[in-house]
Order: C-alpha cells, then structure tokens, then sequence
C-alpha cells in the first residue's frame, strides 16, 4: 500500500518457498527500503532474488541468490536499497551485492565469520561483527576496526558512533552509545517507552537522531531518543492491517510484528 492509499498488486512475487527448496512453504522475504522507494522480493518465475521500484522493471540482485535457499539465508537491505547482504544458517554472511555498481561479493578478509550490525544512514558503510567490530566501505576495504566485549546494533553517519542495546534479548529498554575509533562508552541510558513497550529496532536517522521501533497492542511505534536522558518523541504509529503478513519499510526479514498472532 503507498502513501496515497493506494494497493499495488505484486503477483509476480513468491510468497512461500517452492517445493524443490530446502524449507519447502517456508514464509518468503519481501522487503521494502526504508525510504520506502525499492521492493525485494523472489521471483516467481525463476526464484530468483529480484528489485525494483513500485512502477519500474524488475532487476536480479545477484543470481547466487534464490527462492531455493529460503530459511537457510535471508536478505538485509540498506536504507535506500542500493545495497544488500545476505546472512546464512552457517552462521555468517554470504553475498554482498552493490546495486550502484552492479557488482557482487564475497565476504571480506576471507571469512564468512561475520554478523550484521547495521548500514550508516546513507548506505555507505556497514558495520560488521566478528572478532572485531569493523565498519566496511561499499567496496568492503576497511576503515575502522575495534575490539570490544560490546555488541553495537547500529551505525550513526559519522561512521564512529554505534548505538548498544543493554538488557535481556526481546525485553530492551536501555541504550548506551559506543565509539568505534576511541573504545569509549558512554552511559547507560533508559529509553523512556510506555509501559509494556520494548526496544524492537533501533538506528540513526540521517541527521544523526537514535530512532527506535517499538511494538505495540495495535502495530509499531517509533520514536525518537534523546541520547542523554532517554525522552522519547513520537514520531509515528502505525496500525496493524487485517493481513496474515505485513512488511514496513526497513524491515529485515523477520520483525516481531510482522505475522499476525
């Protein structure tokens, strides 16, 4: 559904895993970019991975990518849809595809021991996880690495500021911000959500603000964070529809909001 209200169909999109795939019926990833101007999804025809705008032609991601490996790899996309990455059941990462230049990669430094933590705002950097942080540019050369015990979930645009999520997996309600070039962490701060709410997703807009995404009785709130006391702002709330499935934009493959309960 776009803005305006307006329903797009989309049929030529797989909404289960075929039956040669390893997880025959499994849920299918359909993304949006979190600018809300790209769709991802697997290729009825093909299975293969695919992109494009509501109105415009389709275009293969990368064709290592396909409908037959759902549940054993999904995909991660950056905020304006130019990059993506998958993640595998190995565990690791597997393709990097940047969709500016047309061009897929293996993992870097020859390993495929790394998590992602997240893209700068712009899609510029990626911030991975392995026995160091290590923020990547799009060509995945290095540019800062650290070694830390703390596990950042996002990555601000001034590719050093990360945003650390303090609590009990699934029950966040605390942050703290860490800085990939000194190692220094600043205090714990409690997000200041409505009682029952937790911290879903958390990253940084464009103009640096921590933005988070919390779910709700109804849908999903987001907010924005004030770094130093924790005050939140409301700056959306969105509905659940009455659909089995439902995707926002940002999304990864799998949000707890996402099936219906």
């Amino acid at each position: 559904m776009l803005t305006s209200g307006k329903v797009v169909e989309v049929p030529e999109a797989l909404a289960v895993a075929p039956k040669e795939a390893v997880n025959e019926g499994a849920r299918a990833p359909f993304l949006i970019s979190g600018d809300g101007r790209h769709i991802f999804y697997y290729r009825k025809k093909d299975g293969l991975f695919v992109e494009r705008t509501v109105h415009g032609k389709e275009r293969v991601v990368a064709k290592g990518i396909t409908a037959y490996a759902i549940g054993e790899e999904w995909p991660f996309v950056s905020y304006d849809g130019s990059f993506v990455v998958t993640g595998t059941s190995g565990p690791g990462l597997g393709v990097f595809v940047d969709l500016r230049k047309g061009k897929a990669m293996g993992p870097p430094e020859k390993t495929d021991a790394w998590g992602l933590a997240g893209f700068s705002p712009d899609s510029t950097r990626l911030l991975l996880r392995g026995e160091r942080m290590v923020v990547f540019d799009r060509a995945l050369r290095s540019r800062l690495r650290l070694k830390t015990r703390l596990a950042p979930s996002a990555l601000a645009g001034d590719y050093t500021t990360s945003a650390v999520l303090v609590g009990e997996g699934g029950r966040y309600r605390k942050v703290r911000l860490l800085s990939l070039r000194t190692g220094r962490a600043g205090a714990v701060v409690s997000v200041k959500l409505p009682r029952g709410q937790y911290i879903d997703d958390i990253d940084f807009d464009r103009s640096g603000r921590l933005v988070v995404r919390s779910r709700t009785a109804t849908g999903v709130a987001v907010y924005q964070v004030s770094r130093r006391t924790g005050a939140v702002k409301l700056l959306k709330e969105i509905e659940r529809p009455d659909a089995a499935v439902w995707v926002l934009p940002h999304d990864d493959a799998y949000e707890p909001w996402t099936e219906r309960k």
